[in-house]
């Protein structure tokens, strides 16, 4: 009996460099259904936005409206930069005409952007930060943008989109683009997590990595530690921990996907906790946490609040903010302990007070 055919290692490392992300996605669902091949498109028009955020970014310097604020603020009262404009109306620019979906949000619009003529047919919702670490691109450091895909429910006839505000266990796709030395895209839609490098030369996001797993510990931490003094005491006595104990570094570059990204692939924690005035933190839940914690979830890893599991937080408004502590399992479990040990110590103060 003759055996059976198997491919050499160098079919394989071809096979691997011909796997695009739009041939990827439908592997995954193993499927060419309706719903399959929206999901392959739907990856396919974020990764051409992508495409045109990342080569806007690459001439940085050289060509108008890249650089510098753009003299507005956004919703959240923070000053809005000329590529969170631009990045933002790319992204509506490539769905607007797709069929595919309904509703655009994203955290520099106050309300989500309707495509009515695509909402008898286009059943999905695209919510993301289109560039995040904004601050960082006048030095020339590490940016990108955050995705999730959410199925539309119900008409959403008042347009409140009240069903984007359900846990982030209904997004049934996430990810991110990161623009770095290369532009990486990674993503989900539940199989396990995948990377993909976009190629100049053939202008296609190819399989770099499958199946990425976190490890359960790692040596990095990261966190903006100027914020110390404005944290709990809980926060502050985790970092004082690691500051006593060998094998942790200290690694922060002021963009979320970046430093996230290090996680992913290396192991450790990143925090960005909120403060004694602020105890709802920084980051949005819709367009920052619960992506990036639908992420590492399927990467094996966790991330909470600090007392919840991020993908069970229920929003209460479209532009949430959310303490955040994702990472490897141990990591973050070791932070929520520091935070348990500090509300045990406050509720046996107030019984001794009393």
């Amino acid at each position: 009996m003759t055996d059976p055919y198997q491919p050499t290692a160098g079919e394989r490392a071809l096979d691997r460099d011909c796997t695009t992300l739009s041939r990827h996605v439908l592997q995954q669902l193993q499927s060419f259904s309706a719903e399959a091949q929206d999901l392959s498109a739907l990856m396919n028009r974020i990764a051409l936005a992508g495409k045109l955020t990342a080569r806007r970014l690459s001439r940085a310097g050289i060509m108008a409206g890249v650089l510098g604020f753009a003299g507005t603020e956004n919703v959240q009262g923070e000053a809005v930069k000329k590529m969170d404009i631009y990045a933002n109306d790319v992204f509506i620019s490539v769905f607007e005409q797709s069929g595919l979906v309904c509703r655009l949000a994203s955290e520099e619009m106050e309300k989500p952007y309707y495509i009515p003529e695509n909402c008898p047919i286009g059943r999905y919702t695209l919510v993301y930060d289109p560039i995040d670490g904004s601050s960082n691109i006048d030095a020339n450091l590490n940016v990108g943008s955050i995705f999730a895909i959410r199925q539309q429910q119900g008409n959403d006839e008042d347009g409140s989109a009240r069903d984007l505000l359900e846990c982030g266990r209904n997004q049934i796709g996430a990810g991110y683009i990161l623009y770095g030395p290369s532009t990486v895209l990674v993503y989900s839609i539940g199989t396990g997590v995948h990377a993909f490098t976009l190629d100049p030369s053939l202008g296609e996001f190819i399989l770099w990595q499958e199946n990425i797993k976190v490890p359960e510990h790692g040596a990095v931490y990261s966190v903006n530690e100027g914020n110390f003094w404005q944290w709990e005491d809980s926060i502050r006595d985790y970092i004082r921990y690691v500051h006593r104990h060998d094998g942790y570094t200290g690694r922060y570059s002021g963009a979320l996907v970046g430093d996230f990204h290090r996680v992913l692939l290396q192991g450790g924690v990143f925090l960005y906790p909120g403060t004694v005035k602020k105890p709802e933190g920084k980051l949005r839940l819709l367009y920052e946490s619960a992506p990036l914690a639908y992420l590492i979830e399927q990467a094996g890893g966790r991330a909470s609040t600090g007392t919840q599991d991020i993908l069970d937080v229920v929003g209460s408004q479209l532009h949430q903010r959310t303490p955040l502590i994702i990472g490897s399992k141990e990591d973050v479990s070791l932070v929520e302990s520091f935070i348990q040990e500090n509300a045990r110590m406050e509720e046996d103060r107030i019984l001794v007070d009393s």
